[in-house]
């Protein structure tokens, strides 16, 4: 979405307000119900919802993915991201909610009962998921966006790829992921997507890039003899990787913005696999993209609800973890917090309101929530995370 917002005003600089109007009229509209106003100069959120879809891929990805084998038929919200914009002061906070956290549905739970997890309720579009967050968690929901696999591998081609820095090589055989040498790198394509969907994460602390081929049957023990270190985070580990795709993705926009070749060749594909809110106007996309044109995304703060795991009858889940999620909830999102009409549940199943909290002032020094993913009730801070783990890649500059 920030993307689109810089790549669009460069758009009606460089080709006039009639060729903008033209592309932007060609990106794929939601519709999205009982969105709460947006009041014009105000903050406001953006649901972004990153679909695990796979219509539209071919080939390799394709196989890759799962598309063809029916493996993934349908599709699921695989990443939940909320992304608070203060227009007057100039910030975009990003608060990422983990697939497996335990809601409280508000409907179809004749499928899946009364409990489960947040990701059951995007099968038919973003409404339902839109107003379970508002139900659960009291944050209001004024726009939302849809980026697809395909989506994201058409973004990250048409601006060349994306630049991170690996500290080691890297190997994730679910997503496709195969990272041969460390260091800064171009990251285009299949390899974008396989990035963003990295949640069985292993890097080489010997810096060794060739992958066992007998790794099926080989141990955690046995691999990190060869130097394979797992990390076991799994989604939360992800939405590291997403986060920091994300930050080099803008990056990447801002500085292609004086080649119009490259600024066309995003805007044309855009609308393949990314669906924006009708209520979006050019207008108001050329006037938000002119305030966040200098924006370092180096500066945008990031966070993960946090929670604590259990296991139920089998299946893994998180519960939300009090008080210290509603303290980052006040944190981020403030006065504009509405009171939560059908709270998620706690590991009891039972769904107490959320605690009384107060608006606190942020720490300025750099911290990470990675405490919350622990399967124990820990004290975490409700602070933002504002660097990655070391293993992880990173933005880079590139040549």
């Amino acid at each position: 979405m920030g993307v689109s917002l810089v790549v669009l005003v460069v758009g009606v600089i460089g080709g006039g307000y009639l060729y903008a109007q033209h592309r932007f009229n060609e990106i794929p509209k939601l519709r999205v119900p009982h969105e709460v106003y947006a009041a014009p100069g105000k903050p406001f959120n953006i649901l972004e919802i990153g679909s695990d879809s796979r219509v539209g891929l071919t080939g390799a990805l394709a196989r890759q993915t799962g598309a063809s084998t029916g493996q993934a038929a349908g599709q699921r919200s695989d990443v939940v991201k909320i992304m608070h914009v203060d227009p007057n002061a100039g910030t975009i906070t990003i608060l990422s909610i983990p697939r497996d956290t335990t809601v409280t549905l508000l409907a179809n739970q004749s499928l899946y009962g009364k409990f489960n997890r947040i990701n059951v309720n995007y099968g038919q579009g973003p409404s339902l998921l839109a107003q379970t967050i508002t139900a659960n968690f009291g944050i209001p929901i004024n726009y939302s966006v849809q980026v697809s696999f395909g989506g994201l591998v058409n973004a990250a081609e048409a601006i060349g790829g994306v630049y991170l820095d690996f500290p080691y090589p890297a190997h994730d055989s679910y997503s496709g992921l195969r990272i041969t040498h460390a260091g800064c790198q171009l990251v285009n394509g299949a390899a974008a997507l396989a990035v963003a969907r990295s949640r069985h994460y292993y890097y080489n602390v010997k810096g060794v890039g060739v992958w066992p081929a007998n790794a099926i049957n080989m141990t955690y023990a046995q691999l990190a003899l060869d130097g394979w270190i797992y990390d076991g985070t799994s989604d939360f580990g992800r939405i590291d990787r997403q986060n920091a795709f994300l930050r080099a993705m803008i990056s990447r926009v801002k500085g292609s913005l004086g080649n119009p070749l490259a600024i066309n060749n995003f805007l044309s594909k855009i609308p393949q696999g990314v669906a924006i809110d009708s209520k979006f106007t050019l207008n108001q996309m050329i006037g938000l993209a002119l305030k966040f044109r200098h924006f370092n995304p180096a500066a945008m703060k990031t966070y993960t609800l946090p929670t604590t795991g259990a296991t139920v009858n089998g299946a893994d889940l998180l519960f939300i973890q009090q008080p210290v999620a509603q303290q980052m909830l006040v944190n981020i999102f403030g006065s504009e917090l509405m009171a939560p009409t059908n709270p998620p549940p706690n590991e009891s199943f039972a769904t107490p309101p959320p605690p009384l909290i107060t608006t606190t002032t942020v720490a300025s020094n750099p911290t990470t929530t990675h405490a919350a993913h622990a399967s124990t009730t820990t004290t975490v801070s409700a602070l933002p995370t504002t660097s990655t783990p070391s293993f992880d890649p990173a933005p880079c500059a590139g040549p």
